[in-house]
């Protein structure tokens, strides 16, 4: 399926595809993974805007790279596995 990275911004955001379940990687500066989550289908820019610093949930980063999945249960199947190889910062332990 398909990758894309963007800027962690707002108008990075709205440049993503909103049609296929999603696996999302906030990225530092330093392109090292800080957060790894899911978003379903139709609600991938919405929850990328939740982990903005005006958001409900902000996470600290510069880009964002999603992969599109064809079904959400892949999506949470290969979200678990990118947190227990790269265990990032701001994942809560023991998912």
């Amino acid at each position: 399926m398909g990758t894309k990275t963007v800027e962690f911004n707002t108008t990075g955001i709205e440049k993503l595809p909103n049609d296929k379940p999603v696996v999302y990687k906030i990225l530092t500066g330093h392109g090292e993974n800080a957060y790894t989550g899911v978003a379903k289908r139709g609600r991938v820019q919405e929850r990328l805007r939740e982990h903005l610093p005006t958001g409900r949930e902000p996470i600290p980063g510069a880009r964002v790279r999603i992969e599109q999945m064809p079904s959400i249960d892949e999506a949470r199947a290969k979200e678990v596995r990118i947190i227990r190889r790269s265990k990032p910062a701001h994942n809560k332990r023991g998912k």
